[in-house]
């Protein structure tokens, strides 16, 4: 049973042009940040390290767009979790050991471990680039159970119902949704968080995608489905909250 409270940050990240090695770098500060501001858990969107750009990953060109296990180009975000105790989750295009290309957010613990986690549901373009993982993972962090899911997977309530049954405590999306779609965003996580009487997390892509401008919109939702703390604007920003046993005790 979860007894204290856990701080956490979702990061809005508006990616640069060059690849993974290009956008480390801003990975790194804005955890920093996140940790002065008493984050233990940092969320980062959906292909955060390279931006929501399929034909880039497509066309593979030798731009550093795709991750293998243990990429040393990582290494100064397992240093920086090591040096604040905290749990980062990136957003990444990843050939897994055999080769087969994921959609992944990689969870890098203060121990430099490292966790892939692959999108369940792809939709559109997704589908001919990547395989889909099998559901939704968990993370533990101070007695608290995370659920992490990837954008579109939080548009499919089977997958929001798997982690509760699993017994997640937090709904953490990394997602990209672009103007238009705000309406859409805040259904979709604050049903899954109402609906399951637990918190929602979302770290939305910021700036321009390759599907669009971002809405903006990061932020955390309740176990009563409203929004705790939400960004203003599209940019890199972080949405900081405290999240509370006593409210997943309140609604369950």
């Amino acid at each position: 049973m979860v007894t204290a409270a856990l701080t956490v940050a979702a990061v809005q990240y508006e990616p640069l042009d060059g690849g993974i090695s290009a956008n480390v770098p801003g990975h790194v500060r804005h955890l920093v940040d996140a940790h002065s501001m008493g984050a233990r858990l940092v969320l980062f969107p959906e292909l955060s390290l390279t931006g929501y750009e399929l034909e880039l990953l497509a066309a593979d060109g030798g731009d550093g767009a795709w991750l293998v296990p243990g990429d040393e180009r990582l290494a100064p975000l397992r240093e920086a979790c090591s040096q604040t105790g905290t749990t980062a989750v990136v957003g990444a295009a990843l050939r897994d050991n055999d080769g087969t290309p994921r959609l992944a957010s990689v969870v890098i613990g203060p121990d430099g471990e490292e966790q892939p986690v692959f999108k369940t549901y792809l939709h559109g373009a997704e589908r001919e680039l990547f395989e889909p993982g099998d559901g939704p993972a968990l993370l533990e962090l101070d007695g608290w159970k995370i659920a992490l899911a990837i954008c579109f997977d939080a548009a499919v309530p089977a997958h929001a119902q798997a982690a509760a049954d699993a017994g997640a405590d937090i709904y953490a999306v990394s997602a990209v949704y672009v103007e238009g779609e705000e309406h859409r965003l805040g259904l979709h996580l604050g049903s899954r968080a109402m609906d399951h009487r637990m918190f929602g997390i979302l770290a939305n892509l910021g700036g321009e995608t390759g599907i669009g401008s971002s809405c903006g919109l990061s932020g955390t939702w309740g176990p009563d489905g409203l929004a705790v703390s939400q960004t203003a604007g599209n940019g890199s920003a972080i949405a900081l909250a405290t999240l509370e046993p006593k409210a997943l005790l309140t609604y369950r």
